[in-house]
């Protein structure tokens, strides 16, 4: 019973977070449009507090692909956290281990991994960039999503054994 209050309680904090997320995203894609086509001087104060007006008299190019990391990083971000809610609603209680929900933390290890990814992309551009005395203040979270990829990919392995374990056992009743 308390198992079922915490499951529905994480999963209601998923959607929190996912909705979140979502937000953050849409709001950056809405001032980014808003900085590069109707007013060039929203570049000094985007949203999440980014003010990226050196970057885009440095240059358009590097404005446009810093963007886009930022972007791309946010909704990686909100696919997770939708398919933790999607492991959530698949989640049975009396066969826990099935081979959909071992997919999914799979598939939840390979997208934290690549979101790992573009923030170690978008650390090194930041570092490129602040050596050109360009700073951007934005914590990309590189390290944490790679760890977290190992953490859940490691549990898939655990959980994929569950379920041999599980199949051995029907198979010997």
């Amino acid at each position: 019973m308390k198992t079922n209050k915490i499951l529905s309680t994480m999963k209601v904090v998923s959607w929190v977070i996912f909705i979140g997320i979502c937000i953050k995203a849409g709001a950056m894609v809405i001032s980014s449009f808003v900085s590069l086509f109707v007013n060039q001087g929203a570049t000094k104060d985007l949203y999440l507090g980014l003010n990226l007006s050196t970057l885009y008299e440095f240059g358009v190019g590097h404005y446009v692909m810093l963007l886009a990391l930022i972007i791309s990083l946010l909704v990686l971000q909100a696919y997770i956290f939708f398919l933790v809610i999607k492991l959530f609603t698949k989640f049975d209680e009396h066969s826990p281990f099935n081979k959909e929900l071992s997919k999914l933390i799979l598939k939840i290890s390979y997208f934290s991994l690549f979101t790992g990814l573009i923030a170690s992309i978008g650390t090194g551009y930041s570092k490129w960039l602040g050596i050109k005395n360009i700073l951007i203040p934005f914590d990309w979270g590189a390290e944490e999503f790679l760890f977290m990829a190992g953490v859940i990919f490691i549990v898939a392995l655990f959980y994929k054994r569950g379920i041999e374990i599980q199949l051995e056992n029907e198979l010997t009743v």
